[in-house]
């Protein structure tokens, strides 16, 4: 497979139509349809369901073109790499994050950052822990952020500065807003929105201890309060959660007991030849940490 043909797949993919990915592509119709039909051949799969006005993609075709994807990024990353070198600091820095408020020192990272070097940029891509150790382990991701619980015996990491704690989302007019901390007693019988990330899931079945038996699951999220709270809001179920602040006039927060608190990494792999960008910025972000710790001793 070449790169170019990938390329062009990943465009009539995304059109649903040949002809306005062969304008966008600047080659001809035929042309373009001649080089999918050669690339279905070389495959020896069907990666388009052909129609009077559009074509959609096979099962198959699904599966190419997330990998398209990712062989394109890599590519185009790679090749940003080798352009850019130390008398000129520029390109691009890709980071996984999952949701939590440690995203707060990393904006204050990446701001000081790009104040000293302007020409480089950043693409936040947001994902469950899972998913960023997916993409950091192809080389599509340069570093993660990742809530604790998590595997990274992998990769080097820094350790974030902000703890999150647990909490309960639920509607102001439920029952358990009277109280001032959560226990899992409390939560015997009522529909629970919890994480669908399994390490997450295993901690907080730890808390509940024998009280796991009478857990009644309503729905699993993989990311986003703001899909939770709605989900709450509609008294779907309380939501264990962080406490990102949220403002929702109808709902409210409370606290765990016992306190679950969750540590937050900034990870990048092991035994990789980083670029000079990465080690650049790695470094910026170990002497901003550095920063707070000597200022918390100081205080």
């Amino acid at each position: 497979m070449e790169l170019r043909v990938l390329k062009y797949f990943l465009t009539v993919a995304r059109e649903e139509n040949i002809t306005r990915a062969a304008a966008i592509c600047h080659i001809t119709q035929p042309t373009l349809s001649r080089q999918m039909m050669q690339l279905e051949e070389e495959l020896g799969v069907k990666l388009f369901h052909r129609g009077g006005h559009n074509i959609l993609l096979t099962e198959e075709g699904m599966l190419l073109r997330r990998r398209a994807q990712e062989i394109v990024g890599l590519a185009e990353k790679t090749e940003k790499e080798l352009i850019h070198g130390e008398e000129n600091i520029s390109g691009e820095i890709s980071i996984g994050c999952g949701e939590t408020r440690n995203m707060k020192p990393l904006s204050e990272m990446i701001a000081s950052f790009q104040a000293k070097y302007p020409d480089v940029s950043f693409r936040m891509d947001t994902a469950i822990a899972d998913d960023v150790k997916e993409h950091l382990e192809n080389g599509t991701l340069d570093m993660g952020l990742l809530l604790e619980p998590v595997e990274i015996s992998r990769y080097h990491f820094v350790r974030m500065p902000i703890k999150e704690k647990w909490h309960v989302l639920m509607r102001k007019d439920a029952p358990l807003a009277a109280k001032e901390k959560i226990t899992p007693s409390d939560l015997a019988g009522i529909p629970l929105i919890v994480a669908k990330r399994q390490s997450v899931r295993n901690e907080l079945e730890n808390w509940f201890g024998n009280d796991l038996q009478k857990l009644h699951v309503a729905a699993t999220c993989n990311l986003s309060y703001v899909n939770q709270s709605i989900m709450v809001e509609r008294g779907i179920g309380v939501a264990m959660t962080m406490d990102f602040s949220g403002s929702y006039d109808s709902l409210c927060l409370r606290p765990v007991e016992p306190e679950i608190v969750s540590g937050c990494v900034l990870v990048w792999k092991k035994d990789q030849m980083q670029s000079f960008l990465i080690a650049r910025f790695i470094a910026h972000v170990k002497e901003y940490l550095s920063g707070i710790e000597k200022g918390k001793r100081n205080s």
